[in-house]
């Protein structure tokens, strides 16, 4: 069976609010087996739900709805579900009981507005929700299901998980989907293809299927078996899989769908070793990456974000002279202020960025979207330097993802693993 989302609301229409429903969706659908044909947003218009609603069935069995079930008059998707399923809207006990215990629970007066939400459509199932005052509605006519639900993510994910997943499973008894994902980083999409073209192929002729799913500074492969038993499925993807790690062995970084960061967490944490950065043209996005992994105190021991060339000289100590010489923006200062981190920090290993991200700067010499980045280990530094383009987000997040992968070649090497 195949599925379509229908997200309402105008602020997702003016980038006011990023849709991460359907992303949650997308994912948990997925791994309970059911595939998304199409997701669509459309504004709090009763035409445009109709029309995308009768659209949306004419093409799957399933739609689910998200948004507009709030208690204000801008929120009118209950009103026209109701006259689509050509039902009166009636108030439910049920309903109106948690709505009321959930205001008492806050303390707060339960308005007239509030007890509107426990009107309902008469011939929905209601699907209650524990986490707000917008009950979910699962109405089932010719064979076919549209779920409402509301827009607030936490609400949203708590009725799927406990409402609708279940029913859907009891309902239409999904096939199996499996997934693996490849992670490789230090070579583009089309090189990346070029490859493992003729691995590509034959896989393709087994019927199972790859996609190639590119980010700043790496690029991911996802192998997909659909409808296939699921422990079928993972021996066929692990055979494959064998056959392709030989032929992208200088890129593949991981075998599951894990970020550079936690695969040099994992490293530093299973053998007792500690992190510490200097980041210039990065501005702490390393840093970032690193500690919004919960326990990385466990190994990291700070960063030093020294943008200025006064800042380099004063808290790492960089000599005045070298970047007289060189410039702050060349390898020799990264060089430098990654050994100075190590020393300062008295971590095992250190990284440290500088260079031109853009959109202005550079010289004729160290164009924009030039970086250099080193690693202090143990035993000496190491470093590489790369252009970018102009983009200076995409420049940064692209850095990171070659000093972290720079940082992991070295703790192989190191650790023999």
């Amino acid at each position: 069976m195949q599925i379509e989302v229908i997200t309402i609301g105008d602020e997702i229409l003016i980038g006011q609010t990023v849709d991460t429903n359907s992303a949650w969706l997308g994912r948990t659908l997925n791994a309970a087996g059911f595939r998304i044909r199409r997701i669509v947003t459309i504004s709090d218009q009763r035409d445009e739900m109709i029309q995308a609603l009768n659209e949306s069935l004419s093409r799957v069995d399933m739609v689910i709805v998200t948004g507009g079930l709030g208690p204000t008059k801008d929120d009118i998707t209950k009103k026209v579900l109701a006259e689509y399923f050509d039902t009166d809207l009636i108030m439910n006990q049920e309903v109106l009981d948690r709505v009321s215990a959930f205001f008492e629970r806050m303390n707060r007066p339960l308005l007239d507005v509030n007890r509107q939400q426990a009107l309902v459509p008469a011939n929905c199932d209601v699907l209650p929700n524990l986490k707000g005052t917008a009950s979910g509605m699962w109405f089932d006519r010719n064979n076919q299901v549209v779920v409402s639900l509301p827009g607030v993510p936490y609400e949203m994910e708590h009725l799927m998980e406990e409402q609708v997943i279940p029913r859907m499973i009891a309902r239409f008894q999904p096939g199996s989907i499996v997934h693996q994902t490849i992670m490789t980083q230090g070579i583009g999409e089309s090189f990346l293809s070029k490859i493992i073209e003729d691995w590509e192929e034959r896989l393709l002729k087994s019927g199972l299927k790859l996609a190639y799913l590119p980010s700043p500074g790496y690029v991911k492969l996802r192998i997909t078996s659909v409808d296939r038993p699921k422990e079928q499925a993972l021996r066929e993807i692990s055979g494959w899989v064998d056959e392709l790690r030989p032929l992208i062995e200088p890129y593949l970084f991981a075998e599951s769908d894990v970020p550079m960061e936690r695969v040099v967490a994992d490293l530093l944490r299973q053998h007792g070793l500690t992190l510490g950065m200097a980041e210039s043209c990065t501005g702490g996005y390393a840093a970032h990456l690193i500690t919004r992994m919960a326990g990385a105190s466990d190994f990291f021991k700070g960063s030093l974000v020294t943008y200025s060339s006064s800042s380099k000289t004063g808290v790492l100590h960089v000599d005045p002279l070298l970047l007289d010489a060189h410039g702050a923006e060349s390898r020799e200062v990264a060089e430098v202020m990654a050994s100075l981190t190590r020393d300062r920090l008295g971590c095992d290993y250190a990284l440290a960025l500088t260079g031109f991200a853009g959109p202005s700067g550079g010289t004729e010499a160290v164009p924009v979207g030039t970086i250099f980045y080193a690693v202090a280990t143990p035993t000496g530094v190491v470093s590489e330097s790369k252009k970018f383009g102009s983009d200076r987000m995409r420049n940064i997040e692209r850095s990171t993802m070659e000093v972290l992968n720079l940082l992991r070649k070295e703790l192989i090497k190191d650790l023999g693993v």
